[in-house]
């Protein structure tokens, strides 16, 4: 395991995250390209966080926190986690024609430069809520919405896109998964957990058009039957080319059938303040590793690393990492004493893609969505 012992940055830093980019997919790139890196589409939540938290809230008390602040949520933190890593992203959602439906679409379209173009306002809808509480490295939420009416943005017919990603549910079918696979958009599918309790891979009729399949642990030796993670995503293959499963603390682990590449990245060790969006960034990573054509290990370390440096911090899409975050680490984790090469080797390959400009003195001043709230150090 890799050694990261780095304070979180302490304070908010001022300005936006579209800074300047690493593209990772630079050399790539032609003029008959798709317009966008990714497509994605589902509900935007406004997130509310209460930070400072010494405990849980107690039944029948009043409990105060020190520190609050807000943000685009539910599939905004994906689609932030993917552009804040140079992907041009294109994202399908339905906005409330009120003021927290102004706030989530202006931090979207301008603060982090995601194409909204699909989406569209909703007269007459409020936008759902989510009020988290991050306490002692675990979150409480508590949220409120209403459907939104069935003509919502029309993923029916998404654009054309490198990748998408997918939301898979039991026994649900979407229509657009199956249309931008038929188009050559390669699609990633996450999954929640099962409330039916059948665990059916057959009840999972979109994974035919996925790429990857990437569920944690738990989910996938509960779809297999198979009595160890690793076990759980050779079992997969059969269903998907590639396998991704998350093991928590002990890393992640891919299989990937067409090529027989196998992978298992340890976890970075890390104080996990708040795990918000950390699925998602982790599969933002994923995403960004794959469509730039990276080794299947350096693409699960990759994600594994947006993910560790994501729970730094308080909040979803406010978290996600962007390359300045990545460079830091990568300059920093370099100079702690005692530092297991053999580990350092594992991330070699951004030695190569992060330049020196990105660089910036650790520890970062990063937007933390708070205010009046300090960490001590």
């Amino acid at each position: 395991m890799i050694a990261s012992t780095v304070p979180a940055g302490k304070g908010p830093r001022k300005g936006s995250h579209r800074q300047t980019q690493v593209d990772p997919l630079a050399s790539l790139r032609a003029p008959d390209d798709p317009p966008w890196d990714v497509y994605l589409t589902g509900t935007v939540f406004l997130d509310i966080i209460f930070t400072g938290l010494d405990s849980a809230p107690v039944r029948g008390t009043e409990s105060w926190a020190r520190g609050m602040g807000s943000s685009p949520g539910g599939v905004a933190n994906m689609a932030t986690a993917l552009a804040r890593l140079g992907l041009r992203t294109s994202l399908a959602a339905a906005f409330g024609d009120d003021h927290y439906g102004d706030y989530c679409w202006d931090a979207l379209e301008h603060g982090e430069g995601i194409d909204l173009s699909p989406s569209r306002t909703v007269p007459g809808w409020h936008s759902p809520v989510t009020v988290s509480m991050a306490y002692e490295g675990e979150r409480t939420m508590v949220s409120h919405g209403h459907e939104p009416p069935p003509e919502e943005p029309a993923p029916d017919c998404p654009p054309r896109a490198r990748a998408a990603v997918a939301s898979l549910s039991p026994g649900v079918s979407a229509p657009w998964i199956a249309q931008a696979a038929g188009k050559g958009t390669r699609v990633f599918g996450d999954v929640g957990w099962d409330d039916t309790g059948a665990w059916d891979l057959a009840g999972l009729p979109d994974l035919r058009h996925c790429e990857a399949f990437l569920p944690n642990a738990e989910e996938a030796m509960r779809y297999t039957g198979a009595d160890s993670p690793r076990a759980a995503a050779h079992a997969l293959t059969e269903y998907v080319p590639v396998a991704v499963v998350t093991l928590g603390a002990d890393g992640a682990y891919a299989v990937d059938r067409r090529t027989g590449e196998t992978a298992e990245v340890p976890a970075i060790a890390v104080e996990a303040l708040d795990p918000t969006g950390a699925g998602d960034v982790f599969v933002a990573g994923f995403v960004a590793g794959t469509l730039a054509d990276w080794p299947l290990a350096d693409r699960l370390a990759f994600a594994g690393l947006t993910a560790a440096l994501s729970v730094q911090e308080f909040g979803g899409s406010l978290s996600a990492p962007g390359w300045s975050e990545i460079a830091a680490w990568w300059r920093r984790v370099q100079s702690v004493e005692g530092q297991s090469q053999a580990a350092l080797r594992r991330y070699g390959f951004l030695a190569g893609l992060v330049p020196e400009e990105l660089v910036r003195p650790w520890p970062l001043r990063r937007a933390v969505p708070t205010i009046g709230f300090r960490r001590s150090a």
